[in-house]
């Protein structure tokens, strides 16, 4: 048995000690051109989730849109608004309506979040005669928009400005 044993023991060690076939190594020519196959695809792929990321979820708003203002004691007053796309429902926002001495603008970001609500961070400032004699008023901060008409229209949530009263701050698409 120890014979036995010790004759494993030889033949393991002269295997273990035997000079293994080495691999030719590679051409560094080969190992870029597989670097670069490698590059490419991985590219191919980025490429193809960055163009996904990029499509919106919800409708396109890009461009220049109808912006109204009206107060119980006022007509209304219109002037434009623009969605500048900076990402995957998301735009960068701005506008004014003037008429007069009368002024609202509005300026910041604002993200898509629900068919119906759309988060808008940045300042909307207004100066309304008919309020508190033209002092300015200013919502800072993230406001939501909602929709109750299937996206057409677009109304401010926060509606009660500086002198207390209701202000309809609409943006129309």
């Amino acid at each position: 048995m120890k014979n036995l044993i010790t004759a494993i023991a030889i033949i393991a060690l002269m295997v273990s000690c035997s000079k293994k076939e080495t691999q030719p190594t590679p051409n560094p020519s080969d190992s870029t051109k597989i670097i670069d196959s490698i590059n490419a695809v991985r590219t191919k792929m980025n490429d193809s989730i960055k163009a996904k990321n990029s499509e919106n979820n919800f409708k396109d708003f890009s461009g220049d849109h109808k912006f109204t203002y009206q107060s119980q004691n006022s007509s209304t007053k219109s002037g434009s608004v623009n969605f500048k796309k900076m990402g995957r429902d998301d735009y960068d926002v701005s506008g004014n309506i003037k008429s007069g001495k009368d002024f609202i603008t509005i300026k910041g970001s604002a993200i898509v979040v629900s068919p119906k609500h759309l988060n808008f961070t940045g300042d909307i400032t207004q100066s309304i005669s008919s309020n508190d004699n033209g002092k300015t008023y200013a919502r800072k901060g993230t406001k939501t928009f909602m929709s109750k008409d299937g996206g057409k229209t677009w109304r401010l949530q926060d509606m009660v400005n500086g002198s207390g009263f209701v202000d309809y701050i609409d943006i129309h698409f």
